[in-house]
């Protein structure tokens, strides 16, 4: 049971909209700063154990079903991010949509600033672009996968690995910055 989940809603506090038979564990922690439910949805059976965040001035999350959001991994969108069926996101992997914070340090210290005082901003541009994770993806241990990156079907993403370019349907990427393995074979399919 998640306590967090259940003391948001008693508060009255945007969560996420929950498909049948998908579960928030004990470590997931829901951060709707955007402050509408439907922008986070999870997917039937799908299981999470690590935080799911919009930020105020937009963001949406959608994961597919069957599902796993690993503990200690973080998914923190201003836009978009898709995550397909039967994707796998194991422990301690950060996925963003946008560079979480502006490029020059006067913007930088501005967002904090009203961050620290009033919240986070509700107009702001953090360079924002969408992120999709194909349905039976796998994203490995301590991966990251950065704004704009488009994950395959079927691609497996090393334990990690920093992605900074679109992983092709059904291959193997590793390293800092992640490059090409291999193909997966039909039969690994």
């Amino acid at each position: 049971m998640n306590f967090d989940y259940h003391i948001q809603r008693l508060l009255g506090r945007a969560t996420c909209r929950l498909g049948p038979g998908a579960r928030l564990m004990r470590t997931a922690r829901i951060r709707n700063i955007r402050g509408e439910s439907d922008h986070i949805s999870v997917g039937p059976n799908s299981v999470i154990r690590g935080e799911l965040t919009t930020f105020a001035h937009g963001g949406k999350i959608e994961i597919g079903s069957w599902c796993y959001i690993g503990e200690g991994s973080r998914i923190w969108s201003a836009a978009l991010i898709e995550i397909g069926d039967r994707a796998l996101i194991a422990h301690n992997v950060n996925i963003f949509d946008n560079l979480t914070h502006p490029l020059r340090a006067k913007e930088r210290h501005e967002q904090i600033k009203q961050t620290f005082t009033r919240g986070h901003p509700s107009e702001i541009s953090l360079d924002e672009s969408p992120v999709r994770i194909g349905k039976d993806a796998w994203i490995g241990a301590g991966a990251m996968v950065l704004r704009g990156v488009t994950v395959g079907e079927g691609g497996v993403v090393a334990a990690g690995a920093v992605v900074t370019k679109d992983v092709p349907a059904f291959s193997i990427v590793a390293g800092n910055p992640a490059v090409l393995v291999r193909e997966i074979s039909p039969d690994e399919r």
